[in-house]
């Protein structure tokens, strides 16, 4: 296992290009000098079972951005935080209840805009003990794991469409049993899986 996290840590080094919602339609033209707000999420790593597991959250349903879909823990920078990677520890913190000290960053990926006008650094973390999780009432609906095996491998990655402001959309989705992986999320793990297996 620590051969696995040098690996991912080595990986993470430079990771690829900046991503965004946006990347299988090209023929969107986005507007120059755009503002975007600064935000992260945390990519937590858990050994499970002898097997390295994401962690990942169901947004409730009551929610007005975003209700019932999958995401890593994070959220908006605040001005109180003093960088990015503090940020994704804060938001994973009162997410999910995952203490700051408890995690062990490895890196970061490029960062990702969305079409909500953030631009979205993933923070990738190795969780260095369990902890008791504790989804924040009113946000968080279900937090599980998913096995980062399946995560990685480009082949479990699908493109879906779907009618979106009038034009047709195109994304990328990562089913998991019950679970429907898609949009901003799909993307990242996808510039997660492409990182690793980059030579």
């Amino acid at each position: 296992m620590p051969e696995r996290i040098a690996h991912i840590r080595s990986k993470l080094v430079g990771a690829n290009s900046p991503s965004s919602d946006y990347d299988l339609n090209p023929e969107i033209n986005l507007p120059w000098g755009r503002k975007l707000r600064e935000a992260a999420v945390l990519v937590p790593l858990i050994e499970q079972n002898g097997e390295w597991r994401v962690i990942l959250t169901m947004r409730s349903s009551a929610l007005k951005h975003h209700p019932g879909q999958i995401a890593f823990p994070g959220g908006k920078q605040d001005e109180s935080d003093e960088n990015l990677i503090q940020t994704a520890l804060r938001e994973a913190e009162e997410e999910i209840g995952l203490p700051r000290g408890n995690v062990e960053i490895l890196g970061t990926l490029a960062p990702h805009e969305t079409v909500t006008g953030f631009t979205v650094t993933p923070i990738v973390g190795l969780l260095k003990a369990p902890f008791g999780i504790r989804p924040e009432a009113g946000e968080v609906a279900e937090v599980f794991t998913v096995p980062l095996a399946f995560l990685t491998k480009p082949e479990n990655f699908q493109i879906q469409s779907r009618r979106w402001r009038g034009k047709r959309r195109y994304y990328y989705t990562i089913p998991y049993g019950s679970y429907y992986i898609w949009g901003a999320t799909a993307r990242m793990l996808r510039a997660f899986a492409d990182a690793l297996a980059a030579r």
